[in-house]
């Protein structure tokens, strides 16, 4: 095999592609690993000079020292591979536990199978999952630099395999990006990915999606698990997708995703079938069913036996003309789930052939344990039938194994359509596992078919396989990544955003009879951020938009920032907007009208000496923003060597007056301790400007960069199409959509302009929509208020919120009046809020 890769390739795999155990005495070797991604993919690290990390089989506790060579009659297909390729990742028993057992095998591997009833979701087994996959990124990131060093100037490929994996890619770019090196990171899923309703029950899937599509390339076996994951990203991340192109946005970088269906090195498995020795018979003419599978729940093997059961009920007449061959490799020994399984398949096996043995016969005969390829070759090649019929799996290449190995006397293969392989090899005989009655005929059929068809369908199944080999499967990977050789395809990438990529996100919820809230953060949404806030200048492309629709007549908007409000004014400078200053504690109506929520008086007294207590600190670039409520306390120029320290130095200023750092751009926030925050704040310029039943009749559009942004997305969810801009690092959002950049809420923002000016000029027209975010209608029609854009006297209140009076707030109905907003026909930009 020739491997025309363009990259050196390092794989990152839970297990290494062999075990270390010790001989009798006590001498440590290698003991080959029966996978089907080891046969395919060692050969290729070997061949390309690469590395391997993964786990040897031994904790820490086990004083696991240096990796052994492979044996000078070692015929695997690792068998190349030198202890200087391989890269040991040796954990703590009760560490690699609580990630196998209890978050791997526990949680992904039923959820990802479609058997959310036996999922466990348990907090410190996900933190033990990312504790683990953070050490192999680690070290991968080690064996980067080391392919570097030897060969400069190539850019390592990171090949990440399987769901043990799937936080690696997010680690490894961190690190990677921090110490800017340039790598190649590809992921790629051996099991289903399930859809997206189910997998939104793993309750930190936004997280996992995330760290998922830190990898450049992600590959899975079929189209259907591809689009699965589209979808989860789409929906669940509010990610912009091409499903056409199967290309994802996130962070600002184009994720492609491609169908890469495995499978096995036929000339290899072929090769061993005609050198295996024959398997032994009862007599010359009895038939061999072929079932190999691992000890697991999801491979049907119980369903496979009272199929069988019922095959021998229904056709006595082939008792002691054939055997039932079943090999079961151990698995997960040590759950408690597999041995109960174990116990149920030896007693079920036990009952059929205490039912149907006869002297000289028995129909099943069962090998539990580890069968070398040599031997499954045998038995792949002497079975007359091969029953593949799991109730759920990724690809299974057990069936391609038996196609290889059909060399002599063709056989029938079964297969289960629930098996990834079942959509592409159309020969075999499918079956449905559930459906006992329809097993055991379909088992007869393969039994009693006529030579002449078995040959058809075994000749193109085994002419299918040996084209699509191995080698096809890893040349399509390559291509994937753009590493193959004496090739031009390149990896798709999504254009930037256009004005008609706003028509998916808005098209059916702003409708042209729509009255529109336009509500905005300042810093990182509107302008981009900046070493410092005074820098943050908005762009005039923006600020030209904002003021032709700040005079559309069915447009009210809301500026609700986190600086000072005197200062978000002045940034934006655009008379007729509502601003908020101090994440909404400060509000302010293009009539003068002003809102100041009230501070406890010993948070003002703490502040003052929380000013004090920071000036020393303010150094190497830190520096103070006092806001008059608050205040905040940045980092972002400070250099790399004295961050901590400003940091820590900064957490005790906060701690010795009791006041709570709130964590943002590289700063610290001061806050008043009050149940108050941007969602509050939102919700109330909503209801001064369009009364209490705004939510039936109103548009809402929110746009934010950070977690301050969240609490007003939060407070609006289910009533405002919300979007989060993110540009390079993995948030947890509950946003509908995301944006990459300011870029890019601009390009919004013309969209809503060149929508409202198609619009006739009519004072007298109903304004009403359907909300679509509800599924409910509009409220009563309102006319279309004239804006005042005059500045009267300004009015301060102070108001205090109990939880009772923001309930009502938020409440759509339309009886509830205050004097400040008791019907939504008053000018909103000439109401006083309320005091309460």
């Amino acid at each position: 095999m020739v491997i025309q890769s363009t990259s050196p390739l390092i794989v990152v795999a839970n297990r290494l592609p062999f075990v270390v155990t010790e001989d009798s005495d006590g001498v440590r070797l290698r003991k080959q690993c029966a996978s089907g991604m080891v046969t395919a993919v060692a050969p290729a690290v070997v061949e390309t000079e690469g590395l391997w990390v993964g786990w040897p089989g031994l904790y820490k506790e086990d004083n696991p020292g240096v990796i052994p060579e492979p044996s000078p009659d070692d015929t695997s297909p690792s068998a190349g591979l030198k202890s200087e390729q391989v890269i040991p990742v040796i954990l703590p028993r009760q560490q690699f536990s609580d990630f196998y057992n209890g978050c791997c095998h526990s949680c992904f591997w039923p959820l990802f199978h479609s058997m959310p009833d036996r999922a466990r979701f348990q907090s410190d087994k996900w933190q033990a999952y990312l504790s683990v996959n953070k050490e192999f990124a680690e070290l991968t990131v080690n064996a980067v630099k080391k392919l570097r060093e030897q060969k400069p100037g190539s850019v390592p490929l990171v090949w990440i395999h399987g769901y043990q994996m799937m936080c690696v890619a997010n680690f490894i770019r961190n690190i990677c990006d921090a110490e800017k090196i340039e790598v190649k990171i590809a992921f790629f899923l051996h099991i289903p990915f399930p859809s997206w309703d189910m997998m939104r029950l793993f309750p930190w899937d936004d997280e996992l999606l995330q760290n998922i599509l830190c990898a450049d390339s992600i590959g899975f076996h079929l189209e259907d698990y591809c689009f699965n994951f589209i979808d989860c990203c789409q929906r669940r991340l509010g990610c912009r997708t091409d499903r056409g192109r199967m290309l994802i946005e996130h962070n600002s970088r184009t994720v492609s995703v491609h169908p890469l269906p495995v499978s096995i090195p036929f000339e290899r498995f072929q090769a061993l079938a005609e050198k295996a020795p024959a398997v032994v018979k009862n007599n010359p003419e009895e038939q061999i069913l072929l079932g190999v599978d691992q000890l697991d729940y999801t491979k049907g093997l119980l369903h496979r036996l009272k199929a069988f059961e019922k095959f021998l009920e229904k056709h006595p007449e082939q008792i002691e003309k054939i055997v039932l061959i079943q090999v079961v490799v151990p698995s997960r020994t040590d759950m408690k789930e597999y041995q109960d399984l174990k116990d149920v398949l030896d007693t079920e096996i036990g009952k059929l052939n205490g039912r149907f043995s006869t002297a000289n016969w028995s129909p099943i005969r069962y090998i539990y344990g580890y069968v070398s390829q040599e031997q499954l070759a045998a038995f792949y090649r002497d079975s007359s039938v091969a029953l593949v019929a799991p109730l759920r799996d990724g690809m299974s290449l057990v069936g391609k194994e038996f196609v290889a190995c059909q060399t002599k006397e063709p056989g029938v293969l079964v297969l289960s359509p629930f098996a990834g392989a079942g959509l592409s090899m159309n020969e075999a005989l499918q079956v449905n596992p559930y459906e006992t009655e329809l097993y055991a005929d379909t088992i007869n059929r393969a039994i009693t078919m006529p030579k002449e068809e078995r040959e058809l369908r075994m000749s193109l199944l085994r002419r299918r396989e040996r084209e699509r080999n191995a080698n096809f499967w890893l040349e399509s990977f390559l291509k994937s990544v753009d590493c193959y050789a004496n090739t031009e395809t390149t990896t798709g990438r999504l254009s930037p955003l256009r004005e008609e990529d706003f028509d998916a996100f808005l098209e059916r919820y702003v409708t042209d009879s729509s009255k529109l809230a336009l509500l905005l953060d300042y810093d990182g949404t509107l302008a981009p951020i900046a070493s410092n806030p005074d820098l943050a200048i908005l762009p005039p492309e923006t600020k030209n938009v904002l003021t032709k629709l700040s005079n559309m007549p069915d447009i009210n908007i809301a500026i609700i920032s986190g600086r000072s409000l005197d200062n978000v004014k002045q940034m934006v400078g655009i008379e007729g907007l509502t601003y908020a200053g101090n994440h909404g504690f400060q509000i302010r109506h293009p009539d003068g009208t002003t809102f100041v929520h009230p501070v406890p008086h010993d948070y003002e007294e703490n502040l003052n000496k929380l000013r004090e207590l920071l000036k020393p600190v303010s150094i190497h670039g830190a520096w103070l923003e006092d806001k008059g409520i608050g205040i905040t306390f940045h980092y972002r120029e400070v250099p790399h060597a004295h961050e901590a320290e400003i940091i820590t130095k900064a957490e005790e200023c906060f701690e010795r007056v009791g006041i709570e750092p709130y964590p943002s751009h590289r700063a610290f926030e001061a806050r008043p301790p009050v149940t108050w925050n941007k969602g509050r704040a939102a919700i109330y310029i909503l209801r001064t400007l369009y009364g209490v039943d705004w939510c039936g009749r109103i548009s809402v559009i929110f746009a934010g960069d950070d977690r301050t942004d969240e609490d007003a997305m939060r407070a609006l969810q289910g009533m405002a199409v919300s979007f989060r801009v993110t540009a390079s690092k993995n948030v947890k959002t509950v946003a509908n959509h995301r944006l990459p950049s300011t870029d890019s809420v601009l390009t919004m923002l013309k969209w809503i302009e060149r929508r409202f000016s198609a619009r006739p000029i009519d004072e007298h027209k109903s304004i009403g929509r359907k909300n679509s975010m509800s599924g409910s209608s509009g409220g009563s029609p309102t006319g279309i208020p004239q804006r005042n854009n005059s500045l009267g006297e300004e009015m301060i209140t102070s108001m205090m919120l109990s939880e009772d009076d923001y309930q009502q707030m938020i409440s759509p109905r339309s009886s509830v009046t205050s004097p400040s907003a008791s019907g939504s026909g008053q000018n909103p930009k000439a109401k006083s809020p309320s005091k309460e």
